[in-house]
């Protein structure tokens, strides 16, 4: 604790080697305005030097041929005549003589500025020819000539451009290197330095393995390579060796950085983070430094672990789009972390980590075995999953005291960890509006109303016509959603203004893992059922159902040229994650022609059979949409008591696990339909909302969230 405090006073103490300097450099300069003065007081007129030399006050006379100056100083009887005189300058005299005798018992040396050199030797010569002619005591002006050289400031006038100079390139090389880091990362002489934050031995984080609610699998990969740095000899005693690198994927939000905190407050070994962006700089050839100087740290510290954060930044796949300029400098630092994480040297005990949502554009060699040995997936939470987030993020917040955490679960299917804190916080947020002393149920789920659909705007202007049109609209797809088998549950459905919606539906999607040709096709005639409902009760249409139509469209492109659920097409996929084809297709004109007729055919066919739907149920969507315009806000059980309760609906959830890997989950996983919320993913269970508005891009489209 001793050493601890000590590095704190020293990081305090307001005393630094630059001080020094500038006291020199006052001090020089000081001295050099000084010396210009020739340090003497300066008469202003020259009848005063004579005046004095009239009465031989004056002696020991020098005439400063390079400056146009006389040097002098006063004998007795130039004292006695100054105490006598009362012009300004004697007094500047007598004041002169008075501080020179209180600090120095030498004569005080006075100056006069002269103009022409040979005139004041002509006076000179004519003072002592009179003196001469007239037998005059006085002795005669006596005079010698020098020539004054500062060399101080002859040296200051030739450095101090160059110093000031060098001080302004410092400082315009300083900003454009970063500010100046940790460690002086920042500094011009030190830009080809590594920019890693050192964690030693679990100091300076409080984040443990404790902290990460969920991800069991990933943790267990990670929590192994921590156990082998602290226990190796459990391992190498069989002959195992520790894995060179372990990479982090998965969606935003799902812990990869907090889980890498985790192993730095666990590890007992030095560990280095960075981000990727660390590496990119201005200048040719310091990213490559900065990995060359990286890798030489963890190594004179080894074992150690480095972490990269967000590692697309820098390990995007090599040789795409060279014509179009590409980035070399990106590509020298992958070349340059290729060969540190697995070359022709010797990295022992260096592991690597590496965290990133975007594998599918990372170079193959850097994801090959030997460099990243474990490719750790951080999936969505699952429903035990969230659980355990909630009970880590509901810890700090004062909650009723029967709050049914695995009710929350439930309701926050697709949420990711990030997600789920942002909820605890923002329902914290509302009760605290509400002037509660607890954090209730239904804050919850109003924080999810507004995570979702974002804020409820309740001076938003809608006239009579526009909010008839929403609640049909609305009334649609809740409709269609209801008559459907494989359509998700209906939660609420309301027509109140919310962030850029007008209106939303809220469903609670079951958690698949794959997802059948039927349940996207319900889920498509599910979507069209806002515009079906407008076209069959008012006979046109608006432009309030664009994000159906983007929703049902990437479905259905994804159905025929993804996923291989198209009879014409047949069992095709032209999925490329990598992006590989850039400007060219994977197939020709004609298929291209073939997928486009068969996804237009599977929406139209889509939207006739909500139209069908909706026309045999007529009656009761207008008693639906009626009651809408009433209340605003209808829930599950308006629509049991209007449609009667949903024959295949069961009381209890089956769990089906496939170890297939299928990219179906993307189609699925949501948790409400709301209007407008266009960052979701491309085929989430959305829906929308109506508006007698033209513009496309207006507040009255929407999407679901």
């Amino acid at each position: 604790m001793a050493d601890n405090n000590s590095n704190k006073d020293k990081k305090k103490s307001p005393f630094s080697v630059y001080w020094i300097y500038a006291i020199i450099g006052v001090a020089l300069i000081a001295f050099q305005l000084y010396s210009s003065s020739g340090g003497s007081a300066e008469i202003q007129r020259k009848g005063t030097f004579w005046q004095l030399a009239e009465v031989g006050g004056v002696e020991n006379v020098k005439v400063i041929t390079n400056l146009r100056r006389v040097d002098f100083q006063l004998t007795e009887e130039g004292e006695k005549l100054a105490g006598r005189e009362k012009s300004e300058d004697f007094n500047t005299i007598k004041k002169a003589l008075k501080n020179k005798r209180s600090i120095s018992s030498t004569k005080t040396t006075f100056s006069m500025k002269i103009g022409d050199l040979g005139n004041f030797e002509d006076a000179i010569r004519k003072h002592n020819e009179e003196l001469k002619a007239s037998n005059s005591k006085i002795p005669p002006i006596e005079y010698s000539y020098e020539e004054e050289v500062n060399y101080l400031g002859g040296i200051l006038s030739f450095i101090l451009p160059i110093v000031i100079i060098i001080a302004l390139w410092m400082f315009v090389m300083r900003r454009m290197s970063g500010g100046g880091g940790a460690g002086g990362a920042g500094q011009i002489f030190n830009i080809g330095k590594s920019r890693a934050k050192v964690y030693e031995k679990g100091k300076n984080t409080n984040v443990t393995f404790k902290d990460v609610a969920g991800l069991e699998g990933a943790k267990e990969e990670v929590e192994e390579i921590v156990e082998f740095l602290k226990q190796p000899k459990k391992y190498t005693a069989l002959g195992a060796k520790i894995p060179k690198g372990a990479l982090l994927v998965g969606p935003p939000g799902t812990g990869k950085t907090l889980l890498a905190k985790a192993v730095a407050g666990e590890a007992q070994v030095p560990f280095f983070s960075l981000s990727g962006s660390d590496f990119v700089e201005m200048f040719v050839g310091v990213g490559a430094s900065r990995v060359r100087d990286l890798f030489k740290q963890a190594k004179e510290k080894a074992p150690s672990i480095i972490f990269i954060d967000e590692i697309d930044a820098i390990g995007r796949a090599r040789g795409k789009n060279n014509s179009f300029g590409s980035n070399d400098e990106r590509e020298n630092t992958l070349n340059q972390l290729l060969t540190e994480m697995d070359g022709f040297g010797t990295n022992s005990g260096v592991i690597i980590l590496a965290a990133t949502n975007r594998a599918d554009v990372l170079d193959s060699a850097l994801m090959r075995a030997g460099r990243f040995d474990r490719q750790i997936y951080v999936d969505m939470p699952d429903l035990n999953e969230r659980k355990e987030i909630f009970e880590v993020h509901l810890k700090p917040l004062k909650l009723e005291s029967d709050l049914d955490i695995d009710f929350l679960a439930k309701q926050t299917p697709g949420f990711s960890g990030a997600d789920i804190a942002n909820l605890c916080n923002e329902a914290a947020l509302i009760a605290a509006r509400k002037n509660k002393t607890v954090v209730e149920k239904q804050d919850f789920l109003d924080a999810v109303d507004r995570i979702i659909g974002g804020l409820e705007k309740k001076n938003k202007i809608i006239t009579p016509e526009e909010k008839q049109a929403i609640a049909f609209h609305e009334a649609g797809h809740a409709t269609i959603s209801w008559l459907l088998e494989h359509a998700h549950p209906l939660v609420k459905v309301t027509i109140v203004p919310r962030g850029r919606s007008l209106g939303a539906a809220w469903y609670l999607p079951e958690e698949r893992s794959i997802t059948t040709t039927e349940q996207i096709l319900d889920d498509m005639c599910s979507a069209l059922g806002g515009r079906a409902a407008e076209k069959l009760i008012f006979g046109k249409i608006s432009t309030g159902a664009l994000s159906d139509l983007e929703k049902v469209t990437k479905q259905a492109y994804a159905m025929v040229s993804m996923y291989g659920l198209n009879d014409k097409v047949g069992n095709i996929s032209f999925y490329d994650p990598q992006g590989n084809g850039g400007f060219t297709k994977p197939y020709s004109d004609h298929t291209a022609q073939v997928i486009d007729e068969e996804v237009s055919k599977m929406i139209e066919e889509q939207y006739d059979r909500a139209l069908k739907l909706l026309e045999e149920n007529k009656d009761k969507l207008t008693k639906l949409a009626n009651k809408l315009l009433e209340s605003e806000v209808i829930f599950k059980e308006d629509l049991i008591a209007i449609f009667g309760k949903r024959a295949w609906d069961k009381d209890e959830t089956i769990e089906i696990k496939t170890v297939d890997e299928t990219a179906s989950e993307e189609t699925e996983e949501t948790t409400s339909e709301s209007v407008a919320s266009n960052e979701k993913e491309d085929t989430n269970e959305t829906d929308s909302t109506t508006s007698g508005e033209v513009d496309d891009t207006s507040d009255e489209t929407s999407e679901g969230a």
